[in-house]
């Protein structure tokens, strides 16, 4: 394996230095416990410990380092890459390699209102975590936390360490659910630019001001 440094490293996103993202990994781990034990609890963690909210997201570059996303409280929720920047930081302060891993999905069975709003159901720019576990890359989604899942007919993303956990690609009944349509690759940080190039790109009402796409009203 070519050089793990970037990946182990504290950088502008993913910044696994700062003391809320330490505190957080040190309340989810045990110095005791091996990689992928923490690995999992951490996911666990994430996945569950803040609610999946893709509305109003914020375009200012500080609200997506990983020690913003650790103070936020249930309520407050988080998008797919506020909770995989905040996995691949608490990864990076037990020691264990992580990078962020970007794609374009199709959701089968999207929120109606939410596809409105972005002209489209691709879900651009859609983030999961890589954590270098077992001397390899494995593929972890703390997004989708087990309350949605359960109203939405799907089984919650489970991570065992040792499988991809990507997509769930069917819900309950066997229909599709999600579509992996495109993949942007790896990256030990976020590519703030290209993110917002290709939101700009696939959504026609996107704007780079504030936040978006807007809540809506009640």
């Amino acid at each position: 394996m070519s050089d793990l440094t970037p990946f182990l490293e504290p950088n502008p996103f993913v910044d696994s230095d700062h003391p809320a993202v330490v505190a957080y990994a040190e309340r989810h781990t045990d110095p005791a416990a091996d990689a992928i034990t923490n690995g999992v609890r951490l996911y666990a963690a994430i996945r569950d410990g803040l609610r999946y909210d893709p509305w109003g997201v914020e375009l200012d570059p500080a609200a997506y380092r990983a020690s913003t996303v650790a103070v936020r409280e249930w309520e407050q929720g988080g998008h797919c890459i506020d909770k995989a920047i905040l996995l691949a930081a608490c990864a990076r302060v037990v020691g264990t390699p992580s990078r962020m891993h970007f794609a374009i999905v199709r959701n089968h069975i999207g929120i109606e209102e939410l596809e409105r709003q972005l002209g489209t159901d691709l879900l651009v720019f859609h983030g999961y975590v890589e954590l270098y576990l077992e001397q390899r890359w494995v593929s972890a989604t703390p997004a989708f936390n087990a309350e949605l899942c359960e109203r939405l007919g799907v089984e919650p993303l489970e991570f065992d360490g040792r499988h991809d956990s990507i997509f769930q690609q069917y819900d309950r009944e066997g229909g599709r659910f999600m579509e992996y349509v495109h993949d942007y690759g790896s990256y030990p940080d976020i590519p703030f630019e290209l993110m917002l190039a290709e939101w700009k790109k696939h959504y026609p009402g996107f704007s780079s001001r504030g936040q978006w796409p807007p809540r809506p009203a009640g």
